[in-house]
């Protein structure tokens, strides 16, 4: 579990530098792929699925 927490950590930094950069190529869908898959593996991967779903809730309304 600690690993994996790191991994999201570290993962979740460099999507963001990524992210500001402006570039995606190859290694950085890679990477992004890696970030989901280690976060899908956390505790905080209900949490997001249900904020996901009441946001499209909530958009399928409009």
């Amino acid at each position: 579990m600690a690993v994996s927490i790191s991994a999201v950590v570290l993962l979740g930094i460099v999507v963001f530098v990524i992210i500001r950069g402006g570039t995606v190529r190859l290694g950085s869908a890679l990477v992004c792929a890696g970030f989901g898959f280690f976060l899908a593996s956390t505790g905080a991967a209900p949490v997001i699925t249900g904020a996901i779903g009441a946001l499209t809730g909530w958009i399928a309304s409009i």
